[in-house]
């Protein structure tokens, strides 16, 4: 064969090799897709609850505080859960840890819509969050593994099924919520029921291996990979911001004087915009800036919203503008530190998000509550106030820390 041929073979090779690189974000296995889709529905979960705090409040004569209780308990025992997720995941393998997830979720969703107390509903939607541990810890490996486009554009594609979960949930809420606030219950269990049997027929038995050698996660290899600074780091950071994160997402229903309808177009637009930023524009950041100075960015601009919300809480269209504008921050911060912690530390994918997440809930669970207790202790802005200062204080954290965290861009451009 000649030199000119053996020349056109390669280009031709390349420009094959890159034609597939544009075309793969899309043309995904079917298996991936089917995660997608249940990933939409398990963080359906988050945002469906919100156009119906209040209904809740006034159904089941219950306070701000004992209501957003229903946010603690659920990303409380998600926490914990996320410390055994790979320990199970690594025995019954991705798809059956997915599919017991899903189980769970349809159960205790169900069980939430037959409550008849508040104390009942927030140990139903904590069960939930077990069910969610399972899956959401598993779901981000199993979309890794299983995409063809690799590891920076396979979190894209989580970031984005996370997004469309969160915006249509709101929406899907607020219309059932508007008949009954029992009604976004029975719809999760509805839609899990549907989403587990889209996995159980299209999504492949898979097993954590290493070089063909099945590899068994131990409960104690979260703790363990917490020794390495750069997970801690992003972990606690995560803990911080999300302080602020689930202040607004429990406690500003409250403040908005609007029906269960009137929120959910609300989160709808807070979604939308989460799940657009975290699909276009974060990669357009990490580029630009770099992974760590667009997350500052995007951490420091959210505190000044929550800053505003604080200012002018009884002014209706600011606190309304804020959540909206707040979803575009939190769209580009989400994947910008997703991708980060993936690539932070040299231990496996899933061991990595659970240790991640198990601190990350700890913020998502102690917010909600003392934003209620902040409110009836002092007054409706402090919440708000303290939640800016959460974020603000993640943003210094990662900052003062920034020689730790540095090598995450290296690793997002090899891949």
């Amino acid at each position: 064969m000649s030199s000119s041929t053996q020349t056109t073979d390669s280009i031709s090779s390349q420009n094959n090799l890159l034609t597939k690189e544009k075309s793969s974000f899309f043309s995904q296995p079917k298996a991936v897709w089917a995660v997608f889709f249940a990933c939409i529905i398990a963080f359906m979960g988050l945002g469906l609850v919100d156009p119906i705090l209040v209904a809740i409040s006034k159904q089941l004569n219950a306070t701000p505080s004992q209501v957003t209780l229903l946010f603690t308990s659920y990303n409380g025992v998600m926490a914990v859960a996320m410390l055994i997720t790979g320990m199970i995941s690594s025995r019954l393998g991705i798809k059956w840890t997915l599919l017991t997830g899903i189980v769970i979720i349809a159960i205790f969703a169900g069980l939430g819509g037959l409550s008849n107390n508040i104390w009942a509903l927030v140990g139903f939607r904590g069960g939930w969050g077990l069910g969610n541990a399972l899956f959401v810890a598993t779901a981000l490996a199993a979309i890794v593994s299983l995409s063809t486009s690799g590891t920076a554009k396979a979190i894209i594609l989580y970031e984005a099924a996370i997004g469309l979960g969160i915006s249509v949930g709101p929406l899907l809420g607020g219309w059932l919520g508007g008949m009954s606030w029992r009604g976004p219950f029975f719809g999760v269990s509805c839609l899990m029921v549907i989403a587990f049997i889209g996995l159980i027929t299209l999504m492949p038995n898979t097993k954590n291996k290493q070089k063909g050698v099945q590899v068994k996660i131990s409960i104690k290899d979260p703790f363990l990979a917490l020794k390495h600074r750069s997970l801690l780091i992003f972990g606690v950071g995560a803990a911080l911001y999300n302080f602020g994160f689930f202040t607004l997402l429990a406690y500003a229903p409250f403040v908005m004087g609007l029906d269960e309808h009137g929120i959910g177009f609300v989160f709808l637009g807070w979604g939308v915009l989460l799940a657009v930023t975290s699909v276009f524009t974060a990669p357009i950041l990490q580029r630009w800036m770099g992974t760590i100075k667009a997350m500052c960015l995007m951490l420091t601009l959210f505190a000044l919203v929550l800053l505003a919300m604080g200012i002018w809480t009884s002014t209706q269209w600011v606190v309304i503008a804020a959540v909206i504008i707040a979803g575009a921050l939190l769209g580009n911060n989400n994947t910008l530190i997703t991708t980060a912690v993936m690539n932070s530390a040299p231990v496996e994918r899933a061991t990595a998000s659970a240790a991640y997440s198990f601190l990350r809930f700890i913020g998502g669970a102690l917010a909600p509550y003392f934003a209620g207790k902040l409110a009836e202790w002092f007054n409706q802005s402090v919440p708000f106030y303290v939640g800016a200062a959460f974020v603000l204080l993640s943003v210094i954290f990662i900052a003062c820390n920034h020689k730790h965290v540095k090598h995450v861009d290296e690793a997002y451009a090899s891949h």
